[in-house]
């Protein structure tokens, strides 16, 4: 099934979120790897692709785990977690309906 992994980023970590990018995006290649990556990426903080020094306000990641528990705990190991970037993490099962 498919599991909707939101990350809400603290305030004034853009540095933090750059320093981690690569450890972050390098599980996310894993992932679309093994064919199990829907979709990833980050919320900008203004209306751009790239925001500049205004940041992120966090990301969004859609991806296939076995169960709500694999998914969490996924979520819980990203870099971004470690590295004190989301504030919070949602993690929520998700029925891809369209595209077909």
């Amino acid at each position: 099934m498919f599991y909707a992994i939101v990350g809400e980023d603290r305030p004034d970590t853009l540095a933090q979120r750059l320093a981690a990018r690569p450890a972050h995006v390098e599980r996310l290649k894993a992932l679309q790897e093994e064919g199990r990556l829907l979709l990833a990426g980050p919320f900008p903080a203004i209306d751009s692709p790239d925001p500049g020094p205004a940041g992120f306000l966090g990301s969004l990641i859609v991806a296939e785990f076995a169960s709500l528990e694999d998914a969490r705990d996924w979520a819980e190991t990203d870099p971004y977690v470690a590295a004190g970037v989301y504030a919070a993490v949602a993690v929520k099962p998700f029925k891809k309906v369209l595209p077909a």
